[in-house]
């Protein structure tokens, strides 16, 4: 009965490693798992250092760390499942006395070779059920690096189109462009283009939320420190600039709200009004924001 409850608990392990995975790649969602809560501890302790360059490693180290906690989870899971069932459910190579080779580190061992498809053959499931296991956990071993991959594929192009949209921004602020200068049909081009780039921003927010842990350098394309002053040139676009550029300018609007809302809900829960949770966006990324 205890063989059979631990292999129980090495099955949970794997499901909820796996759960983990499912739920940061494919089916994101805002209570987050074990990825989030990882990356949001790395986020507030390379805050706490208080410098930028601990801040920048934040993104990338946990993003290792998720992946060596998958990896590790699933070992362990796989792991537990074999240990019970050490040395009667295996065969062993000539020269190996099976007695000596029953404890747990020898399950772990199997389990790493198992994963890692090496296939070395010293110590191979035997039973039936053992056998379908095994190979079981060298698919998901594969699937674990494919799913980290894509990940890093994701997270990486989400990051240059956050950078792109900032990028543009910050040209704005910089050649100090007034909404006199903004003179219709020019203005609502310019906003549409900027509309359809925080759309962008805000579905890789939902999408890819570990991008947010990810410290923008250089404050050009640091979106926290250049999206104030996209919302405070909405606010002062004039009412008479056209039908084009008053309705771009409403867009504008709503997907600033709409931008305020995903970063509220994923990260700040400050309950705030959009100026209030882009404020916070910046001052979380230790950026000063600029209206």
């Amino acid at each position: 009965m205890t063989n059979w409850l631990v292999t129980l608990c090495g099955a949970a392990l794997a499901l909820l490693a796996l759960r983990d995975v499912f739920h940061t790649l494919w089916h994101p969602t805002r209570h987050g798992g074990l990825s989030r809560r990882v990356m949001t501890i790395a986020w507030h302790l390379s805050a706490g250092f208080g410098r930028r360059r601990a801040v920048g490693l934040a993104g990338p180290l946990g993003m290792v760390t998720v992946v060596v906690l998958w990896a590790v989870t699933v070992i362990v899971g796989w792991a537990l499942m074999y240990w019970p069932h050490l040395p009667a459910g295996f065969s062993f190579a000539a020269g190996l006395t099976p007695t000596d080779h029953a404890g747990f580190l020898d399950a772990v061992y199997v389990s790493i070779v198992t994963m890692a498809t090496l296939g070395l053959g010293d110590i191979a499931p035997a039973d039936g059920w053992l056998r379908i296991l095994g190979p079981l956990e060298a698919v998901v071993g594969f699937a674990l690096l494919t799913a980290t991959v894509t990940w890093v594929l994701g997270i990486f192009p989400a990051l240059a189109r956050r950078r792109a949209v900032a990028l543009r921004i910050s040209q704005l602020r910089r050649a100090e462009v007034s909404e006199r200068a903004l003179s219709p049909p020019h203005a609502a081009t310019m906003l549409q283009g900027l509309i359809s780039d925080l759309a962008h921003v805000c579905v890789d927010f939902r999408q890819y939320a570990e991008s947010y842990y990810f410290h923008d350098g250089d404050e050009n394309t640091s979106l926290a420190a250049n999206i104030m002053y996209l919302a405070s040139l909405a606010e002062r676009l004039p009412d008479a600039a056209g039908p084009d550029t008053s309705l771009a300018r409403e867009l504008l609007g709503v997907s600033l709200h709409d931008l305020a809302v995903t970063l509220d809900e994923r990260f700040l829960h400050t309950g705030g009004s959009t100026w209030q949770v882009l404020t916070r966006y910046a001052q979380d990324h230790g950026r000063a924001a600029k209206g």
